[in-house]
Parts: structure tokens; C-alpha cells; sequence
């Protein structure tokens, strides 16, 4: 008798346990939750804590009710000017509506799928009417606000409420980059070029000036030197002349000695000459007491 009462005991225990365990649960603050009993919604759940449900016949399903973010794949789009652009963007939203949310796209896989088709068709739609000089200009603010707007009021009817469509990047396709740069490249080397060729010309034009004042400046300096050294010699011949005039026996006595003092050389003199030769007049006696 025992045995089956502990097992109904025990068995209702497990009932009762499963029944509570699946008749709560907990709505964190960053949740929303629908709770449908066979699809069909029965309430929606907006504030966090400690809800409940039937069981088995009723399932809760919940929504993230932060701000989402949802980097779009890389699109081209074609300017004003017929000019390819890759743009890469991004889509901030939140779930506003739950019920409206989960009956037209159901999860995030679903919403994103949507904006990945709306967002590329409105930036066709408002990059296309303007030239790609627009896009890199201050006007480009004026352009995303209104790709905002657009995709803002296009996807209300998801239940979702956009707040920010923001382009992180926007390039040129990679072959036009390529032929710009192939371009740009060109144009420097010209430009250097051209640059090179007017430096030369000025190098040259500088270097000829200064060679020519180089030039004029040496003339002058020499010319001058020429007219100071013939002054300063006629100047000494005059002064000579003064001084040897006023004693004729000094002077050629004068010039004897530097004479002497010019051709015997200690080093490396050897002269072969007469002792009573005129050169030696001075080393004789009688001259030198005649003088």
C-alpha cells in the first residue's frame, strides 16, 4: 500500500514542479515578449519581472527592445554623373511594435533581410539624382538625412523604428581607383618634370650671374692691385732714389753687400774668382777705407 502512495506522491510532485517551471518566467529589462497560444497572440508583455502562462498550450517568444545595429553588405550605386560609388553603410533601429514586428518579419534574420532591399533601393533613389561631387561636399549630411527619412518612414510598417542611417565609408570601385590613381600619378610626374626643367634653367641662369660677377669682381680687384702695386714701387724706386742719392758711395756699397749676401751662401755657394776682381773691391783694404 505504501509503495504506490510514495510513487503517486512523488509522481504528482513532478507535475506540480513541471507545471509551475513552465507556467513562469522571468522578462529581463532589455526583453520584450508576446505569448501566443496556438499562434494566436494572447498578451504582450512591456515591463521586466515575474510573468506568467499556461503551460504546454501557451509559448512566449521575446524581442530585444535595445538599440540594434545592422551593417548592410557593400553596395554600388550610381551618381548623378553616371559615376560608380561603393558605399558601406549602417542601420540603427529598435522594435517599437512587437505584435506588428513578429507578424511581418517575424525575426532579425527577417528585418534585415527587409532593410537589405529598401535601404540599397532609396540610395539609388537619392544619390542618383546628385553628381558624386555632392557625396564629398558638405551637402552630403543634407543627402544622408533624407536617404534617413526615407528608409525611416519605408520600414514603420515592420514594427521597427529607424534612427540612424549613417554611411561609414564611400569609395570609388576598385578599377576606378586604380585609373585615378594611374591619372594622378601622370599629372605629378609632368608636373615634376616641368618643376625640374625651371629649376635647371634657374640653376643655370643663377650659376651664369655669379660667374659673371665672379668674373668682374676678379678684373676689378686685379686692376686695382695693379694700379697700388705700381704706385707702392714708384713710391720705394722714389724713396730709394732719395735716400742713395744723397750718398753715391753708400749705395754701391749698399748694393756690394746684398750682392754678397745674395751669391755666398753658406749651403750651397762654390764661386771660382779672383780675389782682385771688381766683385771684391769692398774686401780690400784700401776701398774700405777709401769709403
Amino acid at each position: 500500500m505504501k509503495k504506490p502512495v510514495i510513487t503517486s506522491f512523488i509522481f504528482g510532485a513532478i507535475l506540480i514542479f513541471f507545471t509551475v517551471s513552465n507556467s513562469l518566467f522571468t522578462l529581463h529589462q532589455t526583453k520584450k515578449a508576446l505569448v501566443l497560444q496556438f499562434g494566436e497572440l494572447v498578451r504582450v508583455h512591456d515591463t521586466p519581472g515575474l510573468k506568467i502562462k499556461i503551460p504546454v498550450i501557451q509559448d512566449v517568444i521575446f524581442f530585444d527592445r535595445r538599440l540594434l545595429d545592422y551593417n548592410l553588405p557593400v553596395i554600388e550605386v550610381n551618381a548623378g554623373d553616371q559615376k560608380r560609388m561603393v558605399v558601406d553603410l549602417y542601420v540603427r533601429y529598435v522594435i517599437n511594435d512587437v505584435l506588428v514586428f513578429y507578424k511581418t518579419v517575424g525575426t532579425l534574420e527577417g528585418v534585415q533581410n527587409r532593410l537589405g532591399k529598401i535601404v540599397p533601393d532609396i540610395m539609388q533613389e537619392v544619390i542618383g539624382r546628385v553628381p558624386l561631387s555632392e557625396m564629398l561636399s558638405s551637402n552630403r549630411a543634407k543627402i544622408m538625412e533624407e536617404i534617413f527619412r526615407k528608409v525611416r518612414d519605408s520600414s514603420k510598417n515592420f514594427g521597427i523604428d529607424v534612427r540612424d542611417v549613417r554611411i561609414i565609408r564611400a569609395d570609388l570601385p576598385k578599377e576606378n581607383s586604380e585609373a585615378i590613381f594611374n591619372r594622378m600619378e601622370s599629372e605629378r610626374r609632368q608636373e615634376a618634370k616641368q618643376f625640374r626643367a625651371e629649376g635647371d634653367e634657374q640653376a643655370q641662369g643663377i650659376r651664369a650671374k655669379a660667374d659673371r660677377e665672379h668674373t668682374l669682381i676678379l678684373a676689378q680687384a686685379r686692376k686695382k692691385s695693379e694700379i697700388l702695386r705700381g704706385k707702392g714701387e714708384a713710391e720705394a724706386a722714389r724713396i730709394y732714389a732719395d735716400a742713395f742719392s744723397q750718398d753715391a758711395d753708400f749705395f754701391k756699397f749698399h748694393r756690394s753687400m746684398d750682392a754678397y749676401q745674395k751669391a755666398m751662401r753658406p749651403e750651397d755657394t762654390t764661386l771660382v774668382i779672383s780675389p782682385s776682381s771688381e766683385f771684391f773691391r769692398y774686401f780690400h783694404k784700401n776701398n774700405l777705407s777709401r769709403n
